[in-house]
Formats: C-alpha cells, structure tokens, sequence
C-alpha cells in the first residue's frame, strides 16, 4: 500500500491507513507528536488507535529524547509463539481439557502465583541470567523497590485486558493443519508500576511544561531521569520478554502431557511496547514502538487479530519509512466500555463459534467485533511485512 503523509506537522509524520478513517482523538495525538521538537518522524501503522499521550500503533524516533508515553505502561508486552509437530488430526473433538489443563497451569487475570517460579525446575526454560536479572531489582526506581516479591510471584502469569494464550492451526499452504502454540503478554503489575512513576517525574519537568499535551513530557539524553528510565525500562522490558518464555515453556508441558510425542520448533517472541537504539539516514535515534513491532528485513514476528479471527506470522521487509516496523495486531475500533454497551454474551459466542473459550459477560469488551478487519490491516501493510503463515485459534484462554 505505502504510506499517506499526515498534513500540519513538523516532523514528517507517514500513515499506513486512511488518514480520513483515523479516529479524531488519535489524530490530534499524532499531530501533536509531530511538532515535538525532539522527533525526527512518526510511522503510524493501520492499527492505529486512540491511547494515552501518544497513539497505539505509532511508531516514534526521537533524537536525544524519549517520552515514557510513547512506550505504553505495558512496558515490554508483546507475542511469543512456536510450531509443533502436531495436526489437527492430533487433536480430540473436545478441546475443553485443554484449555482446563493451560488454566491450571498458568495463572491468569489478576492471578499470581503462591510461590514464584523456579527457572531450574522447568523444562525448556533458558537458565542463563536469572540470578544477575533478579540481582538488578534493587536498583529500580526505590518506590517499587518493595513489589519483588509480587514480581517474582507474577512471573509465568498471564493477566487479563487483550492478553491471552491460544492453540492455532496453520491455515493453507503444505503446512496446513500444523499445530502453532502462541500467548500475548507484558510485563505484568510491576512494568505498569515503573511506567506510570516516571510519567510522573517526567511531567515534573521544565522542558516540557509548554507541551500541547502533558502526558508527551520526555527525558533528555545525558540527565539522572533518563539514565533512571532507561534503567528501569531495560529490567521492565526483560522481565516481560522472560515473562513470555516461562508461560511458553509451561504451555509446551501442559501440550506435552497431552501428546508425548510433540516436537518443537524455535520459538519466536517479539515486543510490541519498547525502545530501541537505532540508525536511519545516519541519524541516532531512539526508537518507542507502542502497539508495533520492529520488522527489520528478515525478522520475524508476530501479529495477531482477535479471539476469533487469527493471527499471522510475518518476516520484515526492512522498510525504512515505517522505521522498520509493523502493526502489533487489529488494534481497536471500539473502547472496552462501548463493545460493552454494543454486543452481547450471544454475540459473543456467534463470533467465536469453532474456538473453545470464554464466552460469558467478562470477556465480551474483547468480542471479534470490538476490533478491526485484521485482512485489511494486513492488506494495508504488505510493504511493511511478508505473511509466513496465516494461524486460527481453536482453543483461546482468556485473563
């Protein structure tokens, strides 16, 4: 498709959707982003949506600069997913044990776990690093200081919101029918916790007391606040991304003691809300992709739709326009409250007809319906992304 420029802003600011079809909140967002004096550009990709201070789906580089906003209080969320050697021939008709069986394992909505995961005693997970990783919670920011055991407790869990875990088919081509095993998931309570704290410092700031909008407030390079960010950002970023691994590596047991026989390949796990040192046009730049992914050429990520319509996985194309990046899923057209006050429980279950999942009152604010086209955001992005495999869920499990 290619990208749109967005008219009115200083920095260039390049859509990868109908500018006309952008909510008018989140336009006001990106036109505010775009006269940041620190922004070198903005690539907004067609999952574009309405978020605080800055848009979900935008990817923002900044010189010398990073506004915490811009990253999302999710610090680190994003996909993890690997292929079995399973077909749907391998599967029962009745999925519900299944799914009963990943709900017992991996604690999910609020839910921690009474005694934290030990590294050692899961199959699968890798070892290296956790005594230096946990080593470093002492130096984040002093008021989170006390949440280690919260944070430790919450590892390998889930949460609730959009996050979940699904068993997907292949769908099409010689693998059609394989087996695919995926979650979504951040950085639990304690990268929330760290995001909002240095939102708070950041807005305390006199550099960004002429903001246009107060939740845009940054850090600037070679200062104690940014040092302390990236600090705490690098841990909440990780935590994440281990967070992944450990539920990956319980959800291949739980498979595992449903079919012994089970092989897998090499995961693959992305974020979708973080920062990234990078380069373009011989420019340094940090990069904060908030509801994006980086698809540099030849990476491979992840993008899913909804809890009834799929997901794919996509090798970058490199595109340097779009900062080498790609949407993180559908993204939304509608707020919790109003797919809330729009469908019903009956709704609900037509829409995830074939999936063995949720289908009460607590899980219809994440209704197929409450989301984008996720064929046409995947349309809209072909220069950004190759689809490898296109996937559809058969079990979801839902916070």
């Amino acid at each position: 498709m290619g990208f749109t420029p967005l008219a009115g802003t200083r920095a260039p600011v390049r859509v990868w959707t109908d500018p006309y079809a952008i909510e008018p909140q989140a336009a006001r967002q990106l036109r505010n982003i775009g006269t940041l004096p620190w922004v070198q550009g903005v690539a907004v990709m067609p999952d574009v949506h309405f978020g605080k201070g800055a848009t979900v789906g935008s990817v923002i580089a900044m010189r010398q600069a990073v506004s915490p906003a811009a990253v999302g209080v999710d610090i680190g969320c994003g996909m993890s997913a690997v292929r079995t050697s399973l077909t749907a021939a391998d599967l029962p008709d009745d999925l519900a044990g299944l799914r009963s069986a990943i709900e017992a394992t991996i604690p999910v909505g609020f839910a921690q776990r009474a005694k934290a995961v030990d590294p050692r005693r899961v199959r699968g997970l890798e070892q290296a690093g956790w005594d230096d990783f946990w080593g470093r919670f002492a130096g984040l920011d002093r008021r989170v200081a006390q949440l280690e055991t919260r944070a430790q407790r919450q590892l390998g869990t889930l949460g609730g919101g959009n996050h979940f875990i699904e068993v997907c088919l292949e769908q099409g081509g010689a693998d059609e029918g394989r087996v695919w095993l995926m979650l979504h998931s951040g950085s639990r309570n304690i990268g929330k916790e760290l995001a909002e704290r240095h939102i708070g410092v950041a807005r305390g700031l006199p550099h960004n007391a002429d903001l246009p909008d107060r939740d845009l407030a940054v850090f600037l390079a070679g200062t104690p606040e940014m040092d302390a960010y990236r600090r705490d950002l690098w841990w909440a970023q990780e935590y994440a991304r281990r967070n992944r691994a450990v539920m990956l590596a319980l959800l291949c047991g739980v498979v595992r003691e449903h079919f012994p026989q089970v092989g897998y390949d090499e995961p693959i796990s992305c974020h979708h809300n973080y920062v990234a040192e990078e380069t373009y046009d011989g420019v340094d730049v940090l990069v904060t992709r908030k509801g994006a992914i980086r698809a540099g050429r030849g990476d491979l990520g992840i993008i899913p739709g909804s809890m009834g319509t799929g997901s794919y996985i996509v090798r970058g194309r490199g595109n340097p326009d779009a900062y080498c990046s790609a949407s993180h899923g559908a993204g939304r057209r509608m707020s919790r409250a109003q797919a809330k006050r729009t469908f019903s429980t009956a709704d609900l279950a037509t829409q995830t007809a074939g999936v063995e999942c949720r289908k009460d009152a607590g899980v219809v604010d994440e209704i197929p319906g409450a989301y984008k086209d996720i064929t046409e955001v995947m349309a809209q992005q072909e220069d950004l992304v190759q689809v490898v495999a296109h996937l559809k869920q058969v079990v979801c499990v839902k916070g």
